[in-house]
């Protein structure tokens, strides 16, 4: 396993971060734990969850993952894990969460943090994100942003002032975002600077063969800045296996719960995930493989988030890490990105 300073930070991190949301919902206690036992055996040390998860969102299973990793976290050693979580926003209207959350306030910045910190058994973590941003933006497969659509919201002053209290308490060592925009990046960045703020080390985003829009405007952005790219969803919702070409009722997260991946209801992603399954063949790879060591090459990519259903899925996903794909593969790769670009952003 590899690690990577993660942006202007001190955190070392894997390049292979194991994502959780499938804990509480997909996936029970014992065999989470069997999945973070496997990651860590294999040199993973970067653990991603959120208060929000598990997922789908729902009331009944809201903080099960970061209770579940809790209860494994207590018997490692704290020090030798990278642990992140995410505060939710209010622009999903997900009741549960503190009554709304209403904003993106010192007061609910708090009180997540205190309530994450309970259900994970330690007394910090080593990075907190604003799991997506307050103000208006398309986000979670909108794909067009509309002026009409905007709102009242907590300044980023303040979300960062409120983000440097639990930095000087000693709750948080640094702080990030998640699907976040360029806009949004740079005010964060420009904000931190100009008031001596705590400086944004990462952003998680959709990346993959389906979305590469990172690349447009984000990749610069955040070389400049030393923002590093955690990226999820490297295999699409799963569509990047291949397993939904074969058969389209397949198991997994797309016909478990009806419209959860709306990001990937379109009318490109089809072809180009067929296309790409036709790359893998040519140089005999798995699709599985040829999407997860496309990510884990990009050289903007600090760690990429994997998650698995199973033991079996988790270790074929772990295996990506030590892959290196040819200059042909990635001009074949290019080539239908060029004819299928992004149909999944």
């Amino acid at each position: 396993m590899q690690y990577q300073q993660l942006g202007r930070s001190a955190l070392e991190v894997s390049r292979v971060c194991l994502g959780t949301m499938t804990f509480g919902q997909q996936n029970t206690e014992a065999e989470a734990h069997a999945q973070l036992d496997c990651a860590r055996a294999a040199g993973v040390n970067f653990i991603d969850t959120a208060e929000l998860y598990a997922v789908p969102a729902r009331a009944e299973t809201y903080g099960a993952s970061e209770r579940i990793v809790g209860s494994w976290l207590r018997r490692q050693p704290r020090d030798q894990i990278v642990l992140a979580t995410k505060v939710a926003g209010p622009a999903r209207g997900l009741q549960w969460i503190r009554g709304g959350p209403l904003a993106l306030d010192a007061a609910n910045i708090q009180a997540a943090i205190e309530g994450s910190l309970t259900r994970l058994q330690t007394d910090y973590v080593d990075l907190y994100q604003l799991h997506w941003p307050e103000r208006n933006q398309p986000m979670f497969g909108q794909w067009q942003y509309d002026p009409a659509r905007e709102r009242d919201c907590t300044s980023i002053h303040d979300q960062l002032e409120a983000l440097s209290a639990l930095v000087k308490a000693g709750k948080v060592r640094y702080v990030g975002l998640s699907n976040e925009h360029p806009w949004g990046v740079a005010e964060f960045v420009r904000l931190a600077r100009e008031y001596d703020l705590p400086c944004i080390v990462s952003v998680q985003n959709a990346y993959n063969l389906l979305n590469r829009i990172y690349e447009y405007g984000m990749a610069e952005l955040c070389e400049r800045e030393s923002v590093g790219l955690l990226a999820y969803s490297p295999l699409g919702f799963g569509l990047l296996t291949g397993k939904y070409l074969t058969d389209p009722k397949a198991a997994g997260r797309l016909n478990a719960f009806a419209g959860f991946g709306q990001r990937y209801d379109k009318p490109g992603v089809a072809p180009a995930v067929a296309a790409y399954a036709r790359v893998a063949k040519d140089f005999g790879r798995s699709p599985t493989a040829l999407a997860l060591a496309f990510v884990l090459g990009r050289w903007f990519v600090s760690s990429t988030i994997i998650g698995a259903t199973s033991i079996e899925q988790l270790k074929e996903n772990l295996d990506a890490a030590d892959m290196t794909l040819s200059g042909d593969e990635l001009a074949a790769i290019d080539s239908v990105h060029l004819q299928w670009s992004n149909p999944a952003p």
